[in-house]
């Protein structure tokens, strides 16, 4: 999940706003961002509808296709 801590801090949040936001626990959103966990897929796309990302880029930190 590359891109979830990336765009996270590029929007100026912190994880508790954030997992708040997406209803589940801080420790759960830290566990994504550092590879600890893998969340499920209606997981995914709340992240993804949340930082208005695809989900290409909430995984590997890059758009579908960008190099």
């Amino acid at each position: 999940m590359k891109g979830l801590r990336k765009i996270r801090k590029a929007k100026g949040l912190n994880q508790q706003y954030v997992a708040t936001k997406l209803n589940i626990s801080r420790e759960a959103l830290s566990f994504y961002e550092n590879d600890k966990r893998e969340p499920s897929f209606e997981t995914l796309r709340a992240m993804s509808r949340f930082f208005n990302v695809s989900i290409d880029y909430l995984i590997n930190g890059k758009e579908f296709g960008e190099k």
